[in-house]
């Protein structure tokens, strides 16, 4: 759902998905394409692309996380590195 909403409205989902300082940085990707957005209307997809892909790295980060956590808290897997 949250990558419908990064498609139409970026600068909601990047503040939804805490990501104040890439939605930021949206906003300032955002007033260039919309200008020049007129010549080349290829840029009004920057900004959703920018957002979609910002989510989908917190995204990773998180899971990368809760990997290392577990791996730390309980150990490596059976047969790990033999």
């Amino acid at each position: 759902m949250i990558y419908i909403l990064a498609l139409f409205v970026p600068l909601l989902a990047l503040f939804l998905n805490g990501q104040v300082l890439s939605a930021v940085f949206n906003f300032a990707i955002i007033v260039p394409c919309l200008l020049l957005g007129m010549l080349f209307p290829v840029l009004w997809l920057v900004p959703s692309a920018h957002a979609i892909i910002a989510i989908y790295m917190k995204r990773e980060d998180r899971k990368h996380r809760e990997i290392v956590d577990s791996i730390e808290r309980h150990g490596p897997p059976p047969g790990w590195r033999r």
